[in-house]
């Protein structure tokens, strides 16, 4: 779990520092990519990643259609938690590949709620 704790603290780390995290999104479709828990039964997550680069790297093959988009730390708490807890949906933080971090928007959201600048 230490490894978790680590990863999700380097995330948090760089998200504050530039108030911005990075989700894919389809230009033509307006969809955003979402893919099956691989530790959760009928369970959503959105990944997101803390830098551009990361998520720009994941933009190949079923993806090659999706580009990196910034998602504001304000933003996020005002507009995304809402839609994403009605879908019940969990976060994957900084994915990269099978390795990847899921937690729950709640917790996701608490701390970035934590780390907003005003």
């Amino acid at each position: 779990m230490s490894d978790n704790n680590s990863h999700f603290d380097n995330f948090i780390t760089a998200v504050k520092s530039s108030q911005k995290l990075w989700a894919l999104h389809d230009q033509v479709t307006e969809g955003w990519v979402i893919l099956d828990s691989i530790n959760f039964e009928d369970t959503d997550v959105m990944p997101v990643w803390s830098q551009e680069e990361l998520a720009k790297s994941h933009c190949t093959d079923e993806w090659q259609d999706y580009v990196p988009v910034m998602i504001s730390v304000a933003d996020w708490l005002e507009f995304w938690v809402e839609d994403l807890a009605a879908d019940n949906v969990m976060i994957g933080v900084d994915w990269q590949g099978e390795d990847y971090l899921e937690i729950e928007l709640a917790e996701f959201s608490q701390q970035l709620a934590e780390i907003e600048a005003f």
